[in-house]
């Protein structure tokens, strides 16, 4: 290995300035260099460089010491520099060298468990396929010899619009074998929320696919991949798998030639062997967008080592059965979208790097009957469900009665919910109709920013509070404080912060380093915490309860919108001169979007409301398109502009308002009470 360094003015530590070590079964870390041994002892679960296979496994390493630590440096943290407005820069395993790749599928192979299924796939018409590890990796192989073939190499970037389909691990895993970087687009999201992505990343190639079933239709999604790549941008090839075409009428979807390239000639016909690269630790594995509070969205950049290995044990911890002899016979299934962080971490990485089963699932939860999941878990012996209290309380709507008796859901062993705070009554219909009223349930708290879970309860509670997001996990460390960084006392509403990252943390916003401090580093700068944008409470046992976004975001369904994204949608229509959005409490989604809006001219309500929603999924993505478009004279603005969206949600809410005194535009108020008051009168509703 090479020699211990340290750069200037970082709060890391070497290794031959840390004597002890902590086992990556330690419960809570107490001090710095505890946490950070944690972490090390944490990463020697994963395969590191020399060579991958020419040592034995890492879980053979695992009570290995010091002297066999396979980087120089285990950490640094270099604080944010407030006057040139960047940083903090992190680092974690410095020196060292992985293939993220490898140690999700070829691992598991040399270690003789090839024939072990990794993927369950089930497409929403009804087709299914199994891939196991060995089937996975000679997959993984061709995809990464295509991509080679078709120029990508290490740094370059590939975004990936695809459903979710075996297609869409296989080169996501494709792209991180071969160092380059990926960022994976929700496949609801319109060619313009599209187009942005693959100009903001500088892709190389844009990796789609003919078309996607969605809730028993074959959609077309190759239109909005030709209208993404059609202006000013890097893209030389556009790799397309075929998902909804017969065979016979391949010709009638439209290939730009010397551009277009189907992924059963440049994949298929490729070589299944490809020996991997070790890549330092630090090396960009994706850019995740998220929207922010102001502007476009953030590309947020996670890198390999640190991120992988908090993905690898926090999967471990909240989902692994608790007994290692009986893991063998988990079966995981996270819901989520593969484009999503969630997907990223509990559905790729986490779960394969753990040598894991799992389901993964194209369609829709109620096509083509509400019951569709609970036949799913039946069919693979599903062990732990992790979804969203969205989709939680769709079902509580669909089962009223509760679950039908004719479904077995018994391999259940536990539940996890993930995207916002999970009310406690579809907490308590959740554990009593899927868990069997006995599953453990992890209620996590994460973010795309810290790219693993922060909260949650431990999977092997057994009381729970529904609802609550318990404690930070082992490793990491979280502070309820005011605005001048005061610990709060129980009860009272505070920021959380995340005082003690993960090595899983986004090092930045891909582009904007600025970006990146004033987002989440700014305001706690001098004590040096992440600044997560939620609001949160202590109760009497000190566990944490969050209560939400205190910026201008919206959760809707678990995806997590920009108002000012949206409002710009808005105003990019040829009949608004001004509007804002703000969010609803909606039982269904968490947030519903509530879109106020000022015309040029008078219109009909009817008919602009329905054009502007419309023009949001265009804009934007379904997702994004309001549930209430509001026509005002006028909306609520501070004396600097800025648009006081607190207010219309107490507005639209009928809720007592709050401090009116920095309006510009008071009289705003009454104008929107009284259109409110009109549209909430049924006479006056009949009349339009």
């Amino acid at each position: 290995m090479g020699g211990e360094t340290m750069g200037l003015n970082t709060t890391g530590t070497t290794l031959a300035e840390r004597g002890a070590t902590a086992t990556a079964t330690d419960s809570f870390p107490s001090t710095e260099a505890e946490r950070i041994a944690f972490w090390e002892q944490a990463a020697l679960r994963l395969d590191w460089e020399p060579a991958p296979g020419s040592q034995s496994p890492a879980q053979d390493r695992v009570q290995d010491r010091v002297q066999d630590r396979p980087w120089h440096t285990a950490h640094r943290f270099v604080p944010a520099d407030v006057d040139a407005g960047t940083g903090p820069a992190i680092t974690w395993f410095e020196g060292g060298k992985l293939n993220v790749a490898y140690n999700c599928v070829d691992r598991h192979v040399a270690a003789g468990r090839g024939d072990k299924v990794a993927l369950h796939f089930e497409g929403e018409p009804g087709d299914r396929r199994t891939v196991t590890y060995a089937d996975l990796q000679r997959e993984v192989s061709k995809a990464a010899n295509a991509l080679l073939g078709l120029g990508i190499t290490k740094g370059d970037r590939v975004v990936i619009y695809l459903p979710v389909i075996p297609e869409t691990v296989i080169v996501t895993l494709a792209v991180a074998r071969i160092g380059a970087i990926h960022s994976l687009v929700f496949g609801g999201f319109s060619a313009e929320a599209l187009k942005f992505r693959v100009e903001d990343t500088g892709a190389k190639l844009l990796v789609t696919t003919d078309g996607q079933f969605r809730r028993g239709n074959a959609v077309p999604v190759k239109d909005n991949a030709d209208a993404a790549v059609s202006g000013d941008n890097s893209i030389e090839h556009v790799l397309v798998v075929n998902r909804t075409t017969a065979p016979e009428l391949l010709d009638t979807v439209p290939m730009t030639e010397g551009r277009d390239v189907w992924w059963h000639d440049a994949v298929g016909q490729a070589s299944d062997v490809h020996v991997p690269e070790a890549f330092d630790a630090e090396t960009p594995l994706f850019i995740m967008y998220t929207s922010g509070t102001t502007g476009k969205p953030k590309g947020l950049v996670h890198t390999s080592g640190g991120y992988l290995t908090q993905a690898s044990w926090s999967f471990e911890h909240l989902f692994s059965n608790p007994d290692p002899a009986l893991r063998d016979r988990d079966v995981h299934w996270c819901t989520a979208d593969l484009a999503w962080v969630t997907a990223h971490t509990y559905e790729l990485y986490g779960p394969l790097s753990n040598g894991v089963t799992q389901v993964i699932f194209e369609g829709t939860p109620n096509t083509p009957h509400p019951g569709r999941h609970f036949e799913i878990i039946e069919r693979y012996g599903v062990t732990q469900y992790y979804t969203a209290p969205t989709l939680v309380r769709s079902l509580m709507g669909w089962f009223p009665d509760g679950v039908p008796d004719t479904y077995d859901l018994s391999s259940i062993r536990m539940l996890g919910t993930v995207g916002e705070a999970v009310n406690p009554e579809a907490w308590r219909w959740f554990r009593a109709n899927v868990g069997a009223g006995t599953a453990p349930v992890v209620d996590t708290w994460w973010q795309s920013e810290t790219g693993a879970t922060i909260l949650s309860p431990a999977p092997t509670d057994t009381e729970f509070k529904p609802g609550c997001a318990a404690r930070p996990l082992p490793g990491v460390s979280t502070r309820i404080v005011d605005d001048a960084g005061r610990t709060v006392p129980p009860g009272v509403h505070g920021f959380i912060v995340v005082d003690a990252p993960g090595p899983a943390i986004a090092r930045t916003v891909w582009g904007n380093p600025r970006r990146y401090f004033d987002s989440y580093w700014r305001q706690y700068a001098d004590q040096g915490w992440f600044l997560a944008g939620d609001g949160a409470k202590y109760d009497d046992d000190g566990d944490i309860w969050i209560l939400g976004r205190v910026d201008d975001t919206l959760n809707v369904s678990g995806h997590l919108l920009s108002t000012i994204e949206i409002e710009s949608a808005l105003v990019s229509h040829p009949a608004v001169v001004e509007a804002g959005v703000c969010p609803v409490e909606d039982r269904k989604t968490g947030h519903a979007i509530v879109a106020f809006v000022v015309l040029k001219s008078p219109h009909a309500d009817g008919e602009i409301t329905s054009e502007l929603k419309a023009h949001v999924a265009k804009q934007i993505g379904p997702i994004a398109k309001p549930r209430d478009v509001v026509v005002v004279h006028d909306v609520p603005k501070t004396r600097s502009g800025k648009i006081m969206r607190r207010l219309l949600t107490q507005l639209f809410e009928g809720t007592t308002l709050g401090d009116t005194t920095s309006l510009q535009n008071e009289p705003s108020i009454a104008g929107i009470q009284r259109v409110l008051h009109e549209r909430s009168n049924p006479a006056v509703n009949s009349r339009k």
